[in-house]
């Protein structure tokens, strides 16, 4: 079987082909994980910064601009990647969340999903601002993503910012998940993070699920189901408020 019938039938089977390229990818990135950091840098964030260097050779290599699904028989990572798988996820969470689960939490924690939220998306947004951008949109998306890489597409889609903003604020969220998860085992002797109740609280606060995972288990192992939950809970509120009730408050300041 030549190259040529090969990437056709890879082509035409896209999105089972973008699922075995993800898949291998993810397993690569776990793989590194454990044996070129003892689990200190989770591996969703090795499969993330490996998204984007591929992305940036894909779209370097063709002059197209859907990255690596510019390749012909990876067509298929562009549905896989698109709005409707990604918010597929988002919605599938959210359905497996335990309402006794939050319950433990309790209003400490329902209080760091909210704060955290705020306080990263106000930085995010300053952060914008200063780098010249003035639209709310696009204010409003960059502060989401300082949030976590998933809020902030979801309400660049929302608001209709620009692609080259919606990456901006993917990349603003990895940097964020990446110092949580490599901070965090230097910042818990000092604040007591040492018991699931503080975990919880760090987890809403922080709110990047894998930054918080990676840092936990660096941590202590026994802390990251604590942490990981209100992690998640803050991903739900941040695609909930920013397009929304944020972006409302942005667009009234700046006009």
């Amino acid at each position: 079987m030549g190259w040529s019938m090969l990437e056709e039938i890879l082509a035409r089977n896209g999105v089972v082909t973008a699922f075995l390229f993800v898949g291998v990818l993810v397993w690569i990135s776990y793989w590194m994980s454990a044996k070129l950091t003892q689990g200190r840098f989770h591996g969703s964030a090795i499969a993330i910064i490996l998204g984007l260097v591929l992305a940036y050779i894909g779209g370097a290599a063709t002059g197209g601009s859907n990255g690596i699904a510019d390749f012909t028989f990876l067509s298929g990572v562009a549905i896989l990647g698109g709005a409707m798988f990604r918010d597929f996820a988002i919605v599938s969470t959210a359905f497996g969340a335990d309402l006794d689960t939050i319950k433990k939490a309790g209003l400490v924690g329902g209080a760091s999903v909210i704060i955290g939220v705020v306080v990263s998306f106000v930085v995010g947004a300053l952060v914008a601002v200063a780098f010249g951008f003035s639209d709310a949109a696009s204010i409003s998306t960059i502060g989401a993503g300082a949030a976590t890489y998933i809020v902030g597409p979801v309400t660049g889609t929302a608001l209709g910012a620009s692609s080259d903003v919606i990456a901006l604020s993917v990349a603003a969220g990895l940097i964020k998940s990446v110092l949580v998860m490599v901070g965090t085992p230097f910042v818990a002797p000092l604040i007591g993070l040492n018991n699931p109740k503080s975990a919880m609280v760090y987890g809403g606060l922080m709110g990047t699920t894998s930054g918080v995972a990676g840092g936990l288990a660096a941590t202590d192992p026994k802390l990251v189901p604590y942490g990981a939950m209100t992690a998640t809970f803050y991903t739900g509120a941040g695609c909930l408020l920013a397009p929304s009730v944020l972006f409302i408050i942005v667009r009234a300041i700046t006009g």
